[in-house]
């Protein structure tokens, strides 16, 4: 768009950060006219420049708090990078479908409402990757072509990477069969790296290299519940009739099903 061309170089930085996954925008996808199309909430984006990550970012205007947030996002609008959006009915049959959007005519920014962009952000990634994808395709198109060395290497390399995921699997069914024998002989079981599956860095899917298998420690509950007062509290009146208070007893460690209960009782309403 001619608008975006005429942005300062400052505003297209704070730009790049909310298109970018650094801000941590929510970003979700809507039909204007017929096409797909992401939008944000303008709330996101608030939270966005206020954030540690936006703080180290440089050549950007300052942001120290929410309405500093505010007004750096509506001077952002008249270079149309992102307009505000009214958000209608799903655009399919589906619940599930892109809701339908329409351009407001005044155009402000409110942190309730909702914005979509216009702007794709960088490129580079893409021709880069575009690139990259072509260079792949012809490389294996050509690869009768290879030198013998070249081919030669490709080889071992692909017998190393399918040994690789040989042993992950075989660790895995041995860290099994080992856990199963230990339930049996040491109850409750040990885990070989208990870490392996779980959602951590290449490293620490290997620390610590054995632990026991040991239940989450159950925490007592206890729930409070008030009943709800007449339009006397409105008022300043007290309700007459006390609240009762729902309090679960701790589990006494035996097995009938008398052995968690619930005791009501009436206390009084506190002034």
């Amino acid at each position: 768009m001619e608008q975006q061309s005429k942005a300062p170089q400052d505003i297209r930085n704070v730009v790049n950060f909310l298109r970018g996954s650094a801000a941590g925008i929510k970003v979700r996808v809507g039909v204007l006219n017929g096409k797909r199309i992401d939008y944000f909430k303008g709330k996101s984006a608030v939270k966005a420049l206020t954030s540690p990550a936006y703080a180290k970012l440089k050549n950007v205007p300052k942001v120290t708090n929410e309405e500093e947030a505010q007004s750096l996002l509506l001077s952002i609008i008249p270079f149309a990078f992102f307009l505000r959006v009214e958000r209608g009915a799903p655009s399919g049959s589906a619940a599930s479908s892109p809701k339908t959007l329409q351009i407001t005519q005044m155009q402000t920014f409110v942190p309730t409402d909702y914005y979509a962009w216009f702007y794709e952000g960088s490129q580079w990634t893409t021709y880069l990757g575009g690139l990259a994808m072509v260079a792949v395709l012809l490389a294996g198109v050509m690869f009768p072509l290879w030198p013998p060395i070249m081919r030669l290497g490709v080889w071992y390399l692909s017998i190393g990477v399918l040994g690789l995921i040989g042993l992950f699997f075989a660790l895995a069914i041995v860290r099994l069969i080992f856990y199963i024998i230990t339930v049996i002989v040491a109850s409750p079981g040990i885990w070989i790296f208990p870490k392996l599956f779980a959602d951590v860095g290449f490293v620490e899917s290997f620390i610590p290299l054995w632990e026991w298998d040991l239940p989450k420690k159950k925490t007592k509950k206890r729930r409070v519940e008030k009943a709800e007062k007449g339009k006397g509290v409105a008022s300043g009146e007290t309700s007459a009739s006390p609240s009762p208070r729902i309090e679960e007893l701790a589990d006494s460690g035996d097995s009938r099903p008398s052995s968690r209960q619930a005791r009501v009782e009436e206390v009084p309403d506190e002034d």
